[in-house]
């Protein structure tokens, strides 16, 4: 079956980390809004590079017909380097068995077996070369309520490299103590993520209905599956696929129809911020609204939940059973 127009809302919690920090601040959370706005946010990347991961992970030999092998990804060949487009685009048509094919039309090969060509698209810099407007556009992911991140240092105790002693028997200063390490960390935020799906786009690129799934798979499950200590404790919160009857239409903006409760003025007045899954719920009341508005337009909707999540508004309609 062919992919149908859609948006995707994707909210999802960190506590106790960055996932996507600022290399041009410190490594501090990004903050594209004002400072006295509050608000961090996470880039589109981050979140593509959680749904390559999983796939990569879940596919390592790229599944049956070699068709979910992943072209953007950090991959060092056996003298250690890093391969570059090319390189990657080689190792596929390699694992695919299409390297005869691959010299008169690598952008057909690459959209035949990579995933996130077909999904995210591709800029293909190296002769012949291609580019393609990918399916699925991600746009910023932003908190739902400012969030402070706090400056914080520890010690390791393994010194930095191997002591040497001088000619008294004593240390090297520097070298035997443990290193000291000094990081950003948020204690607690929710975040809310749109992304399109373009119904044209998809036929350009040949993605597929099990494309989409294997995207909204990789959204939940691959939040849970890339966890490192400095991204914090990442939890998926709530997911929401909406599919319309018309290639050119969208609702559009559904994440301003979500709030989160007790809203920014609520956590002002109590002088402090949200620091658990229990301390909030989000309000689906207006997109709801919205969505019986439209449903002359839409073709299906579905909504995945977490446990622990408050919803307000009525949702039974849609839940679907987690992965």
């Amino acid at each position: 079956m062919t992919v149908k127009n859609g948006e995707i809302l994707f909210i999802k919690s960190v506590k106790d980390g960055i996932p996507n920090r600022d290399p041009l601040n410190d490594s501090d959370a990004r903050r594209i809004f004002p400072v006295e706005d509050g608000r961090i946010s996470l880039s589109d990347v981050s979140i593509k590079r959680d749904v390559r991961d999983f796939v990569l992970d879940l596919y390592p030999d790229g599944g049956a017909d070699k068709k979910n092998l992943i072209f953007v990804q950090e991959r060092v060949n056996e003298k250690g380097i890093l391969l570059g487009r090319k390189s990657l685009a080689e190792l596929i048509t390699k694992q695919a068995g299409k390297e005869e094919e691959a010299e008169e039309d690598m952008k057909g090969v690459l959209l035949e077996h990579s995933f996130d060509v077909r999904t995210f698209g591709i800029v293909y810099s190296v002769k012949p070369k291609f580019h393609l407007t990918g399916p699925v556009q991600f746009g910023w992911a932003h908190s739902l309520h400012p969030v402070n991140s706090q400056y914080v240092q520890g010690t390791v105790v393994m010194p930095s490299s191997d002591a040497k002693q001088n000619v008294s028997g004593e240390g090297e200063e520097g070298k035997t103590q443990g290193t000291i390490w000094t990081s950003y960390t948020v204690p607690f935020a929710v975040f809310i993520m749109p992304a399109v799906i373009n119904a044209k786009n998809a036929e350009h690129t040949g993605m597929t209905e099990e494309d989409q799934e294997l995207l909204l798979r990789g959204l939940w499950q691959g939040t849970q599956h890339r966890q490192a200590r400095g991204r914090g404790q990442q939890q998926p919160l709530l997911l929401l696929h909406v599919e319309y009857n018309d290639p050119f239409y969208r609702i559009g903006y559904l994440e301003d129809m979500v709030s989160m409760e007790p809203g920014v003025e609520a956590w002002k007045e109590e002088g402090r911020q949200p620091s658990s899954i229990n301390d909030i719920r989000i309000d689906l009341t207006k997109l709801l609204e919205t969505l019986e508005k439209n449903k002359h337009k839409i073709a299906r909707c579905r909504i995945w939940c977490h446990s622990s999540l408050v919803v307000v508004g009525d949702i039974s309609a849609f839940k679907q059973d987690l992965w």
